[in-house]
Formats: structure tokens, sequence, C-alpha cells
């Protein structure tokens, strides 16, 4: 039954993803469009652009719209509910197991050999949505002022989305 799939494939994507939603993305592309084959990479990259611009976290705000693309109003309940369920089981253990090992140098060791890992996590999913998203100059010229901007100013990062929204449907795509 679908549903149950879509339910496994999330649960499994929050149990095994750590480092926040960025660094779910793979896990996310690899469970929903190379496992299950339920969307294409560009749906997967329209799925990220969408999940960014509604609020709420990008893995959660993924679960929900995949979860109703492929199974309706149920699949959208059950794949939100799937993505969570496990970290919040973990985090409830790991609470109460972190006054006692908290001082411990290999569980300290452990989370600093986790953050690289994490960063090439996040890397791979830049790299992976750039080779769908960066399709001319035009796009490339978009990307890096969005990247500047983010980097030298104090906008919001809701703004420049917004300002590339308007300009990608004004200019880049007519």
């Amino acid at each position: 039954m679908i549903v149950l799939q879509v339910f496994f494939a999330f649960l499994k994507i929050g149990l095994f993803s750590f480092g926040g939603g960025y660094a779910m993305l793979p896990l996310i592309e690899n469970e929903i469009e190379l496992a299950h084959h339920w969307i294409t990479h560009a749906d997967f990259v329209d799925i990220i652009a969408i999940a960014q611009i509604t609020p709420g976290p990008i893995a959660i705000n993924a679960a929900t719209f995949v979860g109703y693309h492929v199974a309706g109003l149920v699949g959208s309940v059950v794949a939100t509910v799937a993505v969570v369920l496990g970290p919040i089981v973990l985090m409830v253990v790991v609470m109460r197991l972190a006054r006692r090992f908290a001082s411990s140098l290999l569980v300290q060791g452990a989370l600093n050999g986790l953050r690289p890992a994490l960063l090439a996590l996040i890397a791979y999913s830049a790299v992976s949505v750039a080779r769908t998203s960066l399709t001319g100059v035009s796009t490339i010229v978009l990307a890096a002022a969005a990247f500047a901007l983010l980097m030298f100013t104090k906008l919001h990062p809701l703004l420049i989305l917004l300002a590339a929204a308007v300009l990608g449907g004004l200019f880049l795509y007519h």
C-alpha cells in the first residue's frame, strides 16, 4: 500500500538525517526521486524552492508536499508525521542520555566528526540543485547576485527569494 511506503520512506528520512533540513536533502532526494521514483529531479528542485518560501522547516514542508503528491491528503499527513516521529523519539532518548555522557571525549569526538559530514551533505545538495537550476547565463547571474546579497548585506533571505521569483518571472523565462 502506497501510504505505508510513504510512511516508512519519511520515517527513514527523519531517523537517519542529522543536521537539519538542508542536510536531509540528499536522503530525501534518494528516497523520493531515486528509490521510489515518486517525482522527477526537476520536481525535487521545485519542492525545495516551494519549501523555502513557505513557513516551517524544509524537511517537513517537503514531506507534506511529496506525501500529497503521492497519496493525497492522507499521504500528506502520513509523510509529515513520519518525518518528525523519529527525531522526536531520538531527541527524548538523547536528552536523557546527554546529561550522563555530555563530558565524554568519545561523544564530543563523534559530534566533531559529524560536523564535516553534515557540511558535505549540504554541499552535495547545493551542487545537485545547481545542476538543475543553473540553465544559462541569466540564471547564473541571478544566483551569483542572490549569493552576494546574502553574504554582504543584511537583507532578509525572504526578500531575496521574492526578488528572484519576480525577476525570474519577468525576465528569465519570456
